[in-house]
Order: structure tokens, then sequence, then C-alpha cells
């Protein structure tokens, strides 16, 4: 068995970071989320309001991921189909012009011929039914003409499609605002909550979390040998980055949440795996027990499946847990989320 040290950084207590996050939040928003009104709080049952909180506000956080992930997927489709089109509307300028020229030398030469009035038509495609009209062009112009009608076609089909995928676009991107402005609500109503004890309470809470953030120094790894190549050094990659703050919505390097810290660390080892928790858990090979896991297979934790870690051997989970905390190790049996299965990359 290996005893991990963690690498050196920036001490921050809990009290800190959990007062920069909901004061983070809240100032995001111009007009603060509006939270469901607090309950009657209970000194011994503010921590576990707190966590509630927290677990909703992390399954939150994962649907945002999502909904930002879709939503550069079709910023991405929209800027293709805009340059295709564009692409396409200059050749066929090009093929007009080249066309025009043909009824212009005709014009001198004789006069118009009715066939070529298509030039001038807005309805091409109507005009090249009239078989009639088509015994006086040549076959070159023929084929032009029916080059000419395609692109047309074409620019039209991908100017329609840029126009579905931007109005998918402003749905998600309502979407991502509802979200943001839930999450920001909880992260709020959490801050209430730890501001309704005494200083004494709250330095009790901040102490707890403490030395869990401090348990990481002390953990037991498990034999890394097993892991692939790739999944060892995404493990390794986000072995170095325990201690560092969870923030909702952050892929690194200097804050993740816990997504975020999965799909960061295999980007560092060559692999891209999807942003969200929901989506890791069904990439790669799946794992059904416990027993099987080896360091460096992801974790996915909760029946909703909004919660991803690395499995580091010896029963310990490293992960990005929650608002307020920092990347650690820690027990997936004291965890306090079910686990539902590993994944292998």
């Amino acid at each position: 068995m290996a005893s991990h040290r963690r690498p050196k950084q920036p001490s921050q207590t809990y009290a800190t970071v959990l007062t920069a996050t909901a004061a983070a939040a809240v100032a995001l928003s111009a007009q603060p989320a509006s939270a469901d009104p607090l309950p009657d709080p209970s000194k011994k049952g503010v921590q576990a309001q707190v966590d509630r909180l927290y677990e909703e506000a992390t399954q939150a956080t994962e649907k945002y991921n999502g909904a930002k992930e879709t939503a550069g997927r079709l910023e991405k489709q929209v800027e293709d189909l805009q340059e295709a089109a564009a692409r396409e509307q200059s050749g066929l300028n090009s093929l007009r012009a080249q066309l025009g020229s043909i009824a212009t030398a005709q014009y001198r030469t004789g006069g118009l011929d009715p066939s070529v009035q298509l030039l001038l038509s807005s309805d091409p495609d109507g005009f090249l039914d009239k078989a009639s009209a088509m015994d006086r062009l040549s076959a070159q112009q023929v084929s032009a003409l029916h080059h000419y009608e395609s692109q047309q076609q074409g620019l039209q089909q991908k100017r329609q499609e840029a126009t579905e995928k931007l109005n998918n676009l402003a749905g998600v991107r309502k979407e991502l605002g509802s979200k943001k402005k839930e999450i920001q609500g909880k992260l709020a109503q959490a801050q209430k909550l730890l501001n309704t004890l005494t200083a004494e309470e709250r330095a009790q809470i901040a102490d707890k979390e403490e030395r869990a953030n401090r348990s990481s120094e002390r953990v037991e790894l498990g034999n890394e040998a097993s892991a692939s190549q790739r999944a060892a050094a995404a493990f390794g990659a986000a072995k170095g980055k325990v201690g560092v703050p969870y923030v909702w919505g952050a892929s690194g390097p200097n804050s993740f949440d816990c997504s975020g810290l999965t799909s960061w660390a295999f980007n560092q080892a060559g692999v891209t795996i999807p942003r969200t928790s929901q989506a890791q858990a069904n990439v790669g090979t799946r794992i059904s027990s416990m027993s099987a896991l080896q360091p460096g297979d992801l974790i996915i934790m909760r029946t909703d499946l909004s919660h991803v870690g690395f499995y580091a051997g010896n029963g310990q989970i490293l992960h990005a847990p929650k608002p307020g905390a920092q990347v650690r190790y820690e027990s997936i049996a004291r965890s306090g989320m079910p686990f539902m299965w590993g994944v292998r990359i």
C-alpha cells in the first residue's frame, strides 16, 4: 500500500471558501435568485439542511453543465452552417455571373433567347420544367443551369438548418439561465442557514470540513499498476489537484466541480470524455462490483448519477465533493452518496 502525501497547496479554511463561494454566487446575478422560504432552523438540524442544499446545488450544476455542453455544440454547428452557406452563396454569385455572360452574348448576336430568360427568373425550377425551352440551350448551358438550381436549393437548406439550430440554441441558453439562478439560490439559502448559527457553531462546522480536507494527507491508496496507461495518467493529473477548491460549473485548472475534475484530468491524458457525470456514466466499460474497481476508474455516485470521481484504491474516492470543500480523498462508505457503478475508460 502506498502512502499518499498531498502536494503543497495554498491552505484555505472551509469558512473562507464557503463565504467566498456564496458571495460570488449572489454577485453573479443583478437580482439574487429567490429561494424557497427558509424552514425554521433548529441549531441541531442546520448542518443537515445545508448538506441537502449543497447536494441539490451539485445536482443542478450537472444539469447546467449538460446545457452548457449542448450550447457549445449548437454554437459550433451554427457557425459551420453559416460558413458553408457563405461559401455556397459566393459560388452561386460566380455561377450566376458566368450564366449572365451567356445571356449578354446571345443578346448581342441576335436577341435574347427566351430560354436564357432563366437567368433573370426568380423561379429557375419552374422555368426548367418547360421542356419546350430546353432545346434552345446547348448541353453545356443545360448542365450549368441545373448546377445553378442545385446550388440554390443547397443554400436554402443550409440557411433553414442554421435557423433551426439558432432556435434550439435560444432554448438551451434559457435553460442555462434557469439552472444558474437555481444554483445561486441554493447557495444563498445555505449561507442564510449558516448565518443563523453562533460563531462557535460555525467554527465547529468549519473545523469538521477542514479536518476532512486534511485527511487527504494521510490516505492509503491502492496499487495503481493495474490501471491502464491513460487512466493512470488521468488519475495522476487529478492527484495533483488535491486541495483545489470546488466551484460549481468549473472545469479547471484552478477550481473544479465533480465532472469538471474528471473531464479535465482525462483531457490531460489525451482522452476526451463528456462533460457531465450522467454522460460519463455511459462511456467506457461498466464495472458493477466495487471489489472489481481499479485505481483510475471513474466512480458514479447517487441514483440520479449526479456525482463522479476517481477510484483511488483501498475504498477511497478522489473527487471534488461539494461547495465549500476542496478536491480530496474520502472514504466511499462515508461519503454519504450511494455507489452506482464504475466506468473504466
